[in-house]
């Protein structure tokens, strides 16, 4: 379906960048920051790519996309066979266009970047998914044979996504069991509606739901069913375990029970999945005239935002180390930093002070210096003496990371790390029990959202070899 005519290729020309809110507009909206490709900017970006014979931005992929068979179909115009393309190995193309760190995998290998600035893989991704979803009718569903083998995938973040698409693909009955009400996992309660629309995820899930896949929302596994019940009693023949690490980390800090500190995930679960940030909802949120997040990665970044869309007037970072060793994308501490969040480099939490009913009043750190980098070529923050401060706040969002809620990795013959995450195979995703398997947060802690997939990918191979075709 040609929809432009495709310019001449040329290698010499600049990345297109993509367009984005003003940064003093979209600090205060939860609409999504960058625009968008349009269709002239999305082939005049295509045809940069030199359709390499070995492709090594392929090889830098978790989930093994066909990188130069999609772009070359947008530069031909064939947007919705583009699209298509992509979806042989990638089930959420308009999710990992949005938030996959492109720039360390698939863009970080493109020759291209030689001598110049590397192709826009994630944009162009975007663009064809994106193309897709507005241009595109969607179909009837598609009925699965009821002889198939079953197979139950716990958890619908992306690493359970991905399994149930490829499982669904190869003709096996799926069924996602997710605890919540809604499904997405940290695709709908941790990423924020500016940096992941909402609608975006539920197409996503919903062409899966099309494909064939079944979703039972508000289970429990480990509660409301066991692995031993799915396994002996529901007829599953394999079960994967993608339920993530939602359980949140904390500083271990006096005065961290004071109100007004949310954990990261609580806070941005009741903005993003309960809709505190809407008028009229029911969930309640402290919002703060000033609020500190504490922590440097991409976490951290979405909740000093999302404070300033709640309406603070300060939304500061700390972290203990400088901005070069931030685990955050670059992309997402820009955006911040336009927005006008402000950063305390090199310090480190002491204490969270509150007043005489209980609420959150300032936070008490120390200033820190980096040592020379060790073996691992990490530097470790030490603290300067008699160096403590006080920062007044309101509210305190503590984003140091999360771990996997020990309701599920306890359950019998499941063996777990040190850590509390599952033990897996790294590239088979088979845990200590048979017919069991696992990927994503769960087994690795918290990770990207591309990573937790290619470990779905995996494991899904995995389960096709062990329990034989879908029908036999």
């Amino acid at each position: 379906m040609n929809q432009l005519n495709p310019k001449p290729s040329s290698t010499k020309q600049p990345r297109t960048v993509m367009p984005l809110q003003n940064a003093q507009e979209r600090k205060r909206n939860f609409n999504e920051v960058p625009l968008g490709y349009s269709a002239e900017q999305a082939l005049a970006e295509a045809n940069r790519c030199l359709i390499c014979k070995k492709p090594l931005c392929v090889d830098g992929c978790p989930v093994q996309v066909k990188i130069p068979q999609f772009v070359e179909l947008i530069a031909q115009g064939k947007f919705d066979l583009a699209a298509q393309k992509i979806k042989e190995t990638n089930s959420l193309p308009a999710v990992c266009g949005r938030v996959c760190p492109q720039e360390e995998q698939c863009e970080n290998r493109c020759i291209l970047a030689k001598r110049g600035e590397p192709l826009a893989i994630g944009n162009l991704e975007r663009f064809a998914a994106d193309w897709e979803r507005e241009h595109i009718p969607q179909t009837g569903s598609q009925q699965i044979n009821p002889c198939a083998k079953k197979v139950a995938i716990v958890g619908s973040g992306p690493a359970g996504l991905t399994v149930a698409g490829d499982l669904v693909q190869a003709g096996y009955q799926v069924t996602l069991f997710e605890a919540l009400h809604q499904t997405g996992g940290v695709l709908t309660y941790g990423i924020p509606e500016f940096r992941l629309p909402k609608q975006v995820v539920a197409h996503e899930i919903e062409n899966l739901i099309r494909a064939g896949v079944k979703v039972e929302l508000n289970t429990i596994i480990g509660k409301t069913l066991t692995l031993n019940e799915l396994l002996d009693e529901e007829g599953f023949s394999a079960v994967f375990i993608g339920s993530g690490a939602g359980l949140p980390s904390f500083l271990d800090i006096p005065g961290e029970s004071s109100i007004g500190v949310y954990s990261a995930n609580e806070y941005l679960t009741r903005v993003n999945l309960m809709r505190a940030f809407e008028e009229n909802s029911a969930t309640p949120i402290i919002k703060g005239k000033t609020v500190i997040t504490i922590g440097g990665g991409n976490v951290a970044m979405d909740a000093a935002r999302t404070a300033l869309r709640l309406g603070a007037q300060k939304s500061i970072v700390v972290y203990r180390r400088t901005q070069a060793e931030m685990p955050a994308r670059i992309e997402e501490i820009h955006h911040a930093q336009e927005e006008g969040v402000e950063f305390l480099f090199l310090s480190s939490p002491l204490s969270i002070s509150s007043d005489s009913e209980g609420f959150v009043t300032g936070l008490i750190c120390e200033k820190m210096e980096l040592t020379e980098p060790d073996s691992s070529g990490r530097r470790k923050p030490i603290a300067l003496p008699q160096s403590d401060f006080f920062t007044p706040a309101q509210v305190i969002v503590v984003a140091i990371g999360n771990r996997p809620n020990p309701l599920l990795t306890s359950e019998g013959d499941l063996k777990t790390t040190s850590k509390g995450t599952l033990h897996a195979g790294e590239k088979d995703g088979r845990t200590s029990r048979p017919f069991v398997y696992a990927g994503g947060d769960i087994v690795t802690g918290a990770a990207t959202v591309i990573l937790a997939m290619g470990a779905g990918k995996l494991a899904a191979k995995s389960i096709q070899e062990d329990i034989g075709p879908a029908l036999e």
